[in-house]
Order: C-alpha cells, then structure tokens, then sequence
C-alpha cells in the first residue's frame, strides 16, 4: 500500500514560461477562491485549541452595517465567503513574484463566492459555489452578472472606507438573498495573498490524478497517480481546463477537491496536536480575514468543533443543460432556476416543493387563477388544458406559447402559493412541481411527455390526495431537468483520483 505521506515533492522538468496578462488574472481569481475556503476550513479545526483561536480573532478586521442580528448557538447559519484581487498595499516584490502578479492594484470583482451552510448541530459544512458570470438580478440595477454586485454597491455609496465596503458588500448579500431565498446571516472576506501564506504553512498536498496532463496554458505538467505538490505546483493543478475532458466543470470539481484534502489536512491530529503548526497556520490567515462585526467566530468554532473532514460537502448551484450564453454583449453562465428552489432546500436540510405541496390543505378551485403556457409543440394545446381547467372550476387566463419547448409538464407556482399549486396539481397527475418567481398566478407548462388536466368525468383523472412528483422544469430553456434532489453534493476522500 502506498504510503501517501512518504511520497517526494513531484518536480517536473519544464522550461521558465513567460506569464502572459491574461494568465496571471486568471491565477489571481483562483487564488481567491482557494484562499477563503482555506480560511474557512481553518476557522472550524482551530475551534480545538482555545488560545490559538483568540490569536485568530484578534487579527481579524471587522466590519459594521452589514448584517443584524448576532449569532445564536445551536441555530443554522449561512456564511457568505468572498474572495476577490484587492492586495495589501505592504505586499513585497517577492510576494509579487511567488504570486505571478503585478502591483496594479487588483480588482474589487468578487471572483468567488461561496456560501457556507452550517446546520445546527455543526455536525457537517456545505460550500455551495455561486458562478462569477452568473445572470441575476442585481437590486436597483437590473440584470447583471453576480460579481459586479459589490462593486455597484461600493462604488455607488458615500462616506468613509468602511461604509463604501460594507455597502458593497450589503448588496451582494441582498443578491444571493433574493436568488436564493436564504437569509445570510455573516460574511467572511480573504484577500489574494492568504492562499500562498496558509498553503506554505500547512506545507504539500497530496493529491490523485485519473490521467497524466500536460498543459501548456496552467503549467501543470503532472503524471498519473498519487504525487505531492507544493504551493505553486497546487495553483497549477486548480488552475488547468485545457486538456481536461469536461473542460470548466472539471477544473471545478479540482478545487472542491482540493478544499477537501486541505480540509482534512488542518482537522487532523497533525496540525491541531501541534501547537506551533497550528500558531504559525492562524497568523497566515488572521490578518487577511475581513468579517461583519456581528459573527462571533468563537461561538462558530464551538459549533463547528464536532466538524470531521468526511462531513464536508461542496456544491454548485443549478445551472442549464447548456450554461452558457450571451446577454447584453456578455459571456454569461445561465442559472436553472426552475430548479434552483428545490436545490436549495436540499442541501440545507429544508422541504421541497412537492413536499410542502403535499403538507398543504388544497385551495378551493374557484379561488385559484391558473394560466396554461404550451412548451408541447401541440396544435391548441394551452386551449384545451385550459377549458378543461375552466370546467374544474378554476378562473382561467389566456392560451399562449411558452417561451421555449420543454420535456416535462411543470406546474410553477410562487412563493407561499402551495394551497393554490396543490389544487393544481391535483388536476394535472404526474406533473412535475417548481417554485418560480417568473410567474404572478399558477402556471402550467406542458410539456413534451403528452401530459395534460384531466376533467371530473375522466376515469384516469388523480385526486387530490396524490403526492406531487419533485420540481424539474426549463422554461429558459429547452428541455433542462433539475438535479436530484436525493444527492446534491459531493464528497472528496482523501483517497479519490479525478480527472
């Protein structure tokens, strides 16, 4: 059996590279991303040692006007992880150069953006990962992409440093708010240059590849199997997609598992048992942590503190079939969020659609207004479904084309609309339910699987005692399904080979 900690350095020969612009951006953004998953994975294992952690707390900088509320023990949390390119000013020419970056002063983008569920017991952590181009609606400015949400609200507001900050920050937060329909209850900011201090303090990691790659664009020129890396070498193994059979999805995939074996690097005896490993890995991090001024860090480690490195799980939000598209000029990833709901209450240990449809007393049909959109393709379909619906005694709309063709026939209702969907639904057997805010009343969209309402004197009609199957849907799109809402997340052994 192979002993993974006895395992050389792989040093690959290779030829010095001249970093062009584009790739050193690149890098800074994936150095973002990585430094506060790192921060955060650190804030959990440090709960273990009392005077390590106050050593942490005290190098934190906090920030007020954010959030309300403060931290309650015992009651779930949802944590908003930035990572964005603004560097120290007191940044040496040699952090520079270990860094591939220039002193240009970065960019206040937010690259990434994570938002860390923490259940009550602290038993386990989910990081659900939120797409930097993704095109949302950004309050007060319409549609945009996530990561210009931050710089909208920093740039727009007056005052002083801090209250320019935490306006930008507030306005992220109230987007991930409305996307999502959780309440963000703290926020912790890392800085471009944590990665390289937490990365050398924890020293190489180990890591499992599938295949051998070779490219050219990251650097990363590594062989099959099980090899240590160091810090840059790290960089270059979260930074490759060239070459990768799933292009971006694979690079993603790369650096939650990168987050997991890091994870189980500070939760282990290792680090945690060895106080001056553990001193030197918190005052890497401390000073370029940034939080509210509500979140008691003390209070999340004790939560935290039954926190094992096999419960960590990463996620991604829903995305289309085909998530990529342009809007307004730009390259933009497209969300599901038919499906996005449903996903949510998923991982955080919330009720579906269909299973708060199924706890709701239906709503008397002739209180409930339903309109019927054709994603079927079929002659006159909406106006069929509709008189059917009409003799059922529902109020009804106008027949029209939904906005793109779509597989499975969904009953899409608002927020708080359940008693309305259930009546529904129960009109429709076998048709899928989704939360949606796209629409004012009810709304049925056939789809191709041939579904349609069925009358009172139809012997195959359902009753309103079926269970309503699980939300999938697409209308922005064609034929997209949700994820299954029995398995969301991911979770890396230390053992796992990828791509």
């Amino acid at each position: 059996m192979t002993r993974y900690d006895d395992l050389p350095l792989y040093e690959p020969e290779r030829k010095r590279r001249h970093w062009s612009d584009g790739r050193k951006k690149r890098l800074r953004r994936t150095i973002s991303w990585l430094a506060f998953g790192l921060a955060v994975l650190l804030v959990a294992g440090v709960g273990y040692v009392g005077f390590t952690y106050f050593h942490f707390v005290n190098g934190v900088n906090k920030v007020s006007g954010v959030v309300s509320g403060d931290s309650k023990p015992g009651v779930a949390q949802n944590i908003l992880l930035i990572g964005n390119d603004e560097r120290p000013a007191n940044m040496t020419a040699q952090q520079y150069q270990e860094l591939s970056t220039t002193a240009d002063g970065g960019s206040s983008n937010t690259d990434t953006m994570i938002l860390l569920h923490v259940p009550a017991d602290g038993s386990s952590a989910t990081l659900i990962s939120f797409p930097r181009d993704s095109w949302v609606s950004i309050p007060g400015h319409g549609k945009g992409k996530l990561n210009a949400a931050y710089v909208y609200g920093k740039t727009g507001a007056s005052g002083t440093d801090q209250q320019k900050e935490a306006a930008g920050v507030k306005l992220l937060i109230d987007t991930i708010q409305n996307l999502t329909g959780l309440t963000v209850n703290h926020y912790v900011k890392v800085s471009l240059l944590s990665f390289y201090n937490i990365a050398n303090s924890l020293g190489p990691v180990t890591v499992c590849l599938n295949n051998p790659v070779n490219d050219p664009y990251s650097g990363a020129h590594f062989p099959a199997g099980v090899q240590k890396l160091d810090a840059r070498q790290a960089l270059q193994f979260v930074r490759q997609r060239h070459g990768l059979p799933n292009g971006d999805l694979d690079r993603a995939a790369r650096q939650q598992y990168f987050l997991s074996v890091e994870a189980q690097q500070i939760l282990s005896a290792g680090t945690l048992l060895n106080p001056v490993k553990l001193n030197n890995v918190v005052g890497a991090v401390s000073s370029s942590l940034e939080t509210d001024d509500k979140l008691n860090l003390v209070s999340l480690a004790t939560q935290l503190k039954g926190l094992r490195s096999g419960g960590i799980t990463s996620a991604t939000i829903p995305l289309m079939a085909d998530p990529y598209g342009t809007e307004d000029g730009q390259s933009v990833v497209l969300i599901n969020y038919d499906a996005l709901p449903d996903f949510m209450a998923t991982v955080t240990g919330g009720k579906t659609a269909a299973q708060r449809v199924a706890a709701t007393k239906a709503a008397d049909p002739a209180s409930v207004t339903v309109d019927v959109l054709n994603g079927a393709g079929t002659a006159r379909g909406s106006s069929t479904a509709l008189a059917t619906l009409k003799s059922l005694g529902f109020q009804t709309g106008k027949p029209a084309d939904a906005p793109a063709s779509q597989q499975t026939t969904t009953v899409y209702f608002p927020k708080g609309d359940e008693a309305q969907a259930k009546a529904v639904s129960a009109a429709v057997p076998g048709a899928a339910l989704a939360q949606s805010s796209d629409y004012k009343n009810v709304t049925v969209i056939l789809g191709t699987d041939g579904l349609m309402p069925k009358g009172a004197a139809d012997s195959s009609g359902g009753s309103s005692s079926q269970a309503p199957s699980a939300g999938s849907g697409g209308s922005g799109g064609s034929a997209s399904s949700a994820p299954s809402p029995s398995a969301p997340t991911t979770n890396y052994s230390k053992t796992s080979c990828i791509n």
